[in-house]
């Protein structure tokens, strides 16, 4: 009798558990914005641009660790991302003038790559049998959302307790913490004999020839740009342009009282919705064309964040949107990473998916920079916002034509 090969591994548990906290912590950037442009008297243009450093950093960095990972270990990349990511936090606290923040979040942008998706993924889906492959993607995904659920409702509670400077101290001790259980991170690389004998340099100088690569990398670049400017600036936009928190309802209720801590909580809602989305995307990604589920996705993020612009933004339609925008949000990651993965083949996906995710964080830096700049030149989001849902309604419609078929089969003689 055949036995089927178990869905929860220790390589996934350990897997989700290291990007959990990674994830936590980086999905929190947003609730700084505040204070230190408070502490120090700063434009919102200055924290912004820090940010968007970190989140580009964050992109060049991960096809290095990707990489670094495929060549000396993938355990071995981690141990480095989780040192430079406590060294880029620990140096920030003690940073003083915008430069200097600005410059560290290189240090913290590439932390996250060692230890975020790109190296994680990439073990996640070697370890998983075929069958199980795109839910255990989906399901290391949904850790980085549950550490989004609580990372920035942590950073509020934290912030109301000692100053911003310990907070990051604090978020410093829990990456080294994450560690522990790297032990579990034993996975075995399959792949087949004529993937092995090709060198990295073949396999990307393919995938570069290929259009529908190209396709896969642009169509990223709008991920990036929503996701990074909704993490940095949505707190800051919800704390000054929502409606009160009536007193006596719901929210007051449950002590959401204020517009500040409705942006923590919205945060915290995304994160949480999308625990399911990025589940149900995982088994979707089983079973039908990756590409039409992108474009799908694209499509249904630019419906939702058009509506949220043109109402009123109030208490209630701020939850609607933080749910809605939630079921989609990482939805992308593990039907892009599958795609990269089918097409290619397993034995360079995580450096193959480290230069998409360039793509996504190129995006991601000029999302987070726009929305300080162009909130320092106007006064207001409302550009920002309708760049992204142009440039959503871009990626739905090129993620058309993608072939989907593995390229290998595709250069076979006919």
């Amino acid at each position: 009798m055949e036995t089927r090969a178990p869905l929860l591994t220790p390589v996934l548990v350990a897997g989700c558990l290291i990007v959990l906290v990674s994830f936590a912590i980086r999905a929190s950037f947003g609730v700084f914005q505040i204070p230190i442009a408070e502490d120090f008297g700063w434009l919102r243009a200055e924290f912004s641009l820090a940010i968007a450093i970190q989140n580009l950093a964050w992109g060049i960095g991960q096809p290095v660790f990707s990489a670094i990972a495929e060549r000396f270990g993938d355990r071995r990349a981690i141990i480095a991302g989780a040192l430079v990511y406590a060294l880029g936090l620990v140096l920030s606290a003690l940073a003083t003038t915008p430069l200097q923040h600005q410059m560290l979040e290189v240090l913290v942008g590439f932390g996250i790559a060692g230890t975020g998706f790109g190296v994680i993924l990439a073990v996640v889906g070697r370890a998983a049998s075929d069958e199980n492959r795109s839910m255990a993607l989906a399901i290391a995904t949904a850790a980085g959302s549950a550490g989004q659920v609580f990372g920035a409702p942590v950073a509020q509670w934290l912030l109301s307790v000692m100053p911003w400077q310990s907070v990051f101290l604090v978020f410093a001790a829990a990456v080294l913490a994450s560690l522990l259980v790297l032990p579990m991170m034993r996975s075995p690389a399959p792949a087949t004999r004529a993937e092995l004998e090709e060198s990295m340099g073949e396999v990307l100088l393919r995938a570069f020839r290929d259009p529908s690569f190209a396709m896969i990398a642009v169509g990223f670049f709008s991920c990036g740009y929503q996701l990074g400017f909704i993490t940095a600036h949505f707190p800051a936009f919800i704390t000054e342009i929502c409606g009160p928190i009536q007193t006596g309802g719901v929210l007051d209720s449950l002590g959401v009282s204020t517009t500040s801590a409705l942006g923590a909580i919205a945060i915290s809602l995304i994160g949480l919705a999308n625990i399911g989305g990025t589940l149900y995307a995982g088994w979707l990604g089983k079973r039908h064309f990756r590409k039409y589920l992108l474009a799908g996705v694209y499509t249904a993020r630019t419906l939702v964040a058009a509506a949220l612009i043109l109402m009123p933004m109030t208490p209630g339609t701020v939850v609607i949107f933080s749910i809605a925008m939630g079921a989609l949000w990482l939805a992308t990651v593990p039907l892009t990473s599958g795609l990269v993965a089918h097409i290619y083949g397993l034995r360079y996906m995580g450096t193959l998916y480290g230069f998409v995710f360039l793509s996504h964080q190129i995006g991601s830096f000029l999302g987070v920079w726009l929305g300080g700049w162009m909130y320092d030149l106007t006064g207001s989001y409302t550009g920002v916002w309708w760049i992204g849902i142009g440039v959503g309604a871009f990626s739905a419609v090129i993620h058309l034509p993608v072939r989907e078929e593995p390229l290998r089969v595709r250069m076979q003689p006919a």
